[in-house]
């Protein structure tokens, strides 16, 4: 696929994820994640062919110019949207895959020092809403969501749907393929239901402590000698 191709794929993915878009010109003018994108793809051709200093000066110029920052050495898979993107950080051995959408003040960052594989992995389709945070080497599956203000320090399978903060994968999700939207007014609460099922098995322990007490007493009664009656009738003169 030549360049003009790619770029029209990338223009098609605009139209693809944003209602908002209405003209060619206008995506191609005004939208600073198709922009940092291109300006991506040149400072990573620049990385690979060992011109690793003008890669930073190209990507830092992008940064500059659209307030989204790529590391040349990222990997970027084909029909990435970026939406808004101010705030958008990759690092450098984060690796994307095909058809993602990434919103405003998503961090694809590292936690090492090393000189290794540090930063996410993210599959394709996967949806990364505003604010989220995918931390270190791990891999988010194929068709995966991350909600809003996610922080993801744990791989995911495919097809999850990761909220809050460590983020947690939530129940039943994997088989809901064919979803891209994520409705946050739905998300469930990971740790509300985590709440809600402690006390569940509180009031269950309750519950069961009453019956083995309940279950006490009546072997107490069983078990236990009554008292022999007093001699003689209660207030009765002992000399009749």
């Amino acid at each position: 696929m030549n360049l003009i191709d790619r770029m029209r794929e990338d223009i098609q993915a605009v139209f693809d994820h944003d209602p908002a878009a209405r003209t060619k010109l206008e995506v191609v003018l005004t939208y600073p994640g198709l922009h940092a994108i291109w300006l991506h793809r040149i400072a990573h051709f620049l990385w690979q062919h060992d011109l690793k200093l003008i890669g930073r000066m190209m990507s830092a110029f992008s940064r500059f110019l659209t307030g989204i920052e790529i590391h040349p050495g990222a990997r970027i898979g084909r029909r990435l949207f970026v939406d808004h993107g101010t705030g958008v950080v990759i690092g450098e051995t984060a690796e994307v895959g095909n058809d993602v959408l990434i919103y405003q003040g998503v961090t694809l960052g590292g936690t090492s020092l090393r000189k290794e594989k540090r930063h996410p992995t993210i599959e394709d389709q996967v949806m990364v809403s505003a604010g989220a945070a995918v931390i270190g080497p791990v891999r988010i599956g194929r068709g995966s969501r991350i909600g809003a203000g996610a922080v993801v320090v744990s791989s995911a399978p495919p097809y999850s749907t990761i909220v809050g903060i460590p983020g947690k994968v939530i129940e039943g999700e994997s088989t809901r393929q064919d979803i891209v939207e994520l409705d946050h007014a739905r998300l469930p609460d990971p740790v509300a239901r985590a709440m809600n099922g402690l006390v569940e098995k509180l009031n269950q322990i309750g519950v069961r402590l009453e019956e083995i007490e309940e279950r006490q007493d009546c072997l107490e009664d069983k078990l236990l000698p009554h008292e022999p009656p007093s001699n003689g009738a209660v207030g009765k003169d002992p000399a009749h």
